[in-house]
């Protein structure tokens, strides 16, 4: 499960040549990359705060 979540955020993966290739899907990826992204750096802010108030 761990294995395809990073896969599916690395940007250094090579594309699937069997997989459909369009802007729109190439986009909403990207834009849901990017979500993932600022989602984690959320909670470690928020652990970090929470460690630090201790």
């Amino acid at each position: 499960m761990w294995q395809k979540f990073v896969s599916y955020l690395a940007f250094w993966r090579k594309p699937d040549p069997d997989s459909p290739s369009s802007f729109n899907l190439k986009i909403m990826h990207g834009i849901n990359r990017v979500s993932i992204f600022m989602f984690l750096i959320a909670l470690l802010v928020i652990l970090f705060r929470l460690v630090r108030s201790l």
